[in-house]
């Protein structure tokens, strides 16, 4: 946990062994980071040559990669579950123990809830309505109590940094854990992750190192890996609601971020003859939806493509 950001980016890792001869390595960047610099493709590059990681790594072949936001904004975070005719469940819900790093256990409960008021909603004839019964026994499920333990832990990590606030964090699960009470109440999260950059002549640059092609790689190459296809000709899926704003609002006070928080390379600045453009390529898109996340302007919207695109995930 940590390395190789600094202590006041949120972040971790971890490494699953799989079969014989594989692991699954990741890299977890919490999306309230300030520097409008930072990377978080090129941290999970900086993360892999670590001394404990990079012997394991050395003589391995890349099989595969892959990138996704999650929601681990916690207790304080889960919307409204219901809706006329669906219900949100899982992770999509929020419902990730984010110090744990637990999330199957409350998915598959949570669905279990969504089933039960399911089945006593057919069984009163209704359909269309608003499935009341599973947001009511959320509030009373194990689930619930689960998420409001570690409640705390998110905010602390933000307002005090990965030391100081990952142990305020233990301190406050142990004292729910033990006793049922927290000294802090319920903080609540400092900002929306697009509202967290700071601009660009306040921020530190940062230099990434060329890729080995060994056990760091391009994005480019990367992508390919994923699978990832969209046909050239489809309409768009990355909607920007004001197209000027990268370029007059984002690139002078920012630097525009899209170029480095995206893990496919997706958006580009290109120079041109009267000045410089910004480039949306489309098909390279992973639907890790960071940026309808993370856009300081509030200005890119992911949708759903057309004729179902994107990643081929396999093994992961």
């Amino acid at each position: 946990m940590g390395w190789p950001l600094d202590n006041h980016t949120g972040g971790g890792s971890f490494v699953y062994h799989w079969g014989e001869r594989y692991c699954a390595i990741g890299f977890v960047l919490h999306l309230d980071y300030a520097n409008p610099y930072l990377s978080p493709f090129e941290e999970f590059q900086r993360f892999k040559l670590h001394p404990f990681l990079r012997p394991m790594l050395e003589g391995g072949k890349r099989i595969g990669y892959g990138a996704r936001a999650i929601s681990e904004g916690g207790f304080q975070a889960v919307p409204e579950l219901v809706f006329p005719g669906g219900a949100l469940i899982g992770c999509g819900a929020g419902f990730m123990n984010v110090p744990r790093i637990k999330g199957t256990h409350n998915a598959m409960a949570s669905a279990m809830l969504a089933a039960d008021a399911v089945v006593e909603a057919l069984a009163a004839g209704r359909s269309g309505d608003r499935l009341e019964a599973y947001e009511a026994a959320f509030r009373s499920s194990a689930v619930y109590d689960d998420l409001k333990r570690v409640r705390n832990v998110k905010p602390l990590w933000s307002r005090f940094g990965t030391i100081p606030g990952v142990a305020l964090g233990g301190l406050d699960m142990w004292l729910g854990q033990l006793f049922g009470f927290s000294p802090f109440g319920t903080l609540s999260h400092v900002k929306a992750d697009a509202d967290s950059l700071t601009r660009a002549r306040d921020s530190r640059a940062i230099s990434y190192p060329k890729p080995d092609g060994i056990i760091t790689f391009d994005r480019t190459s990367s992508v390919f890996l994923s699978g990832t296809n969209h046909a050239e000709d489809q309409p768009v899926h990355l909607r920007l609601t004001d197209p000027s704003l990268p370029v007059s609002v984002n690139l002078p006070e920012y630097d525009e971020p899209a170029q480095r928080y995206c893990p496919a390379g997706v958006y580009e600045i290109v120079a041109q003859a009267d000045g410089v453009r910004f480039q949306i390529n489309a098909q390279n898109c992973v639907h890790c939806k960071t940026c309808d996340i993370k856009d300081p302007s509030h200005n890119i919207t992911w949708v759903t493509p057309e004729g179902g695109g994107g990643p081929r995930y396999s093994n992961m």
